[in-house]
């Protein structure tokens, strides 16, 4: 038996009276129990029960470990209890982190609702362009955007598919010309975002196939919504994941150049560090998201 096990037993006993009525309730024979006490006893160097073969009486030290074991039993049977109540409430406190241009654009405007909907959470959202530490940092779940996660502890759950294209302004365009090849954007200001794979390599493919451009942008940001920014001053061509273009190509401030060529499509994962689908407060939060990222 575990340690908790024999606490359960010894204390079964006691209010029983009985090794054999106890062993009776707990579903094991009295030799077991009678064997489990009498190593308990020895791990202890006290003896815990006095014992005739007419009567059973606690010793002093006896009667603190069964004051003290029920204690400690009643505290896990409430907390058991607190976890199973509140395993599908939605409150505590839900700790997020996502790249600066997804928190803003994508998460930003959903928390309103989100929030509203679950008065009792308490929300941290986290954001940074690099890559951090989920367990070092503390976070429930973190939103990342990447071709495919790498093997690890840590479990990735596929949430959506980010389109990555090539844009410019309108002004630029008109001032350098548009692009009519791949090939042509080597000649023109280009922009690059310095944490994307692609900064310097641009594998893209269309009508034609597949081509990669070997490329050294002029300009180069460490954040997509400041490339946006630049990209909608005219400041050059670059490229821009959809949840980021989607507003300022509505608008007219962005054109796509060469529209039937784009980037790979990255995948968004929502990570967490348990395989454990229990936590209310998560599962509430990407399925807020889900549903957000689906219109």
């Amino acid at each position: 038996m575990d340690k908790l096990s024999v606490m359960q037993a010894f204390r079964r006993i006691v209010e029983r009276g009985s090794f054999a009525r106890a062993a009776e309730d707990l579903g094991v024979s009295p030799a077991l129990l009678s064997r489990e006490i009498k190593l308990l006893e020895e791990s202890l160097g006290s003896s815990l029960l006095t014992r005739t073969t007419r009567s059973m009486s606690l010793t002093d030290a006896g009667r603190l470990y069964y004051d003290e074991a029920s204690g400690i039993l009643d505290a896990v049977t409430s907390v058991e209890t607190r976890i199973r109540d509140g395993a599908g409430a939605v409150r505590g406190h839900l700790k997020v982190n996502a790249s600066s241009s997804f928190g803003q654009t994508v998460i930003s405007p959903i928390l309103p609702e989100f929030l509203e909907a679950h008065p009792d959470l308490r929300l941290s959202l986290s954001l940074d362009d690099r890559v951090v530490d989920m367990v070092e940092g503390g976070f429930d779940v973190s939103i990342r955007i990447r071709p495919a996660m790498p093997d690890s502890a840590l479990v990735a759950r596929k949430i959506g598919t980010m389109r990555q294209r090539i844009f410019a302004a309108p002004a630029y365009l008109a001032r350098a010309g548009s692009p009519e090849r791949p090939e042509d954007i080597a000649g023109h200001r280009v922009i690059g975002f310095l944490l994307a794979d692609h900064l310097t390599k641009w594998a893209l493919h269309g009508p034609s196939g597949a081509t990669t451009l070997d490329l050294d942008p002029a300009i180069r940001v460490g954040n997509s919504l400041v490339l946006r920014d630049l990209l909608i001053a005219g400041q050059g061509i670059g490229t821009l994941p959809d949840f980021v273009s989607n507003e300022p190509e509505r608008r007219g401030d962005l054109v796509r150049v060469l529209p039937e060529w784009e980037l790979p499509a990255p995948e968004i994962f929502a990570v967490t560090a348990s395989r454990l689908d229990m936590d209310a407060k998560v599962t509430a939060f990407l399925d807020h998201l889900r549903a957000a990222m689906a219109h």
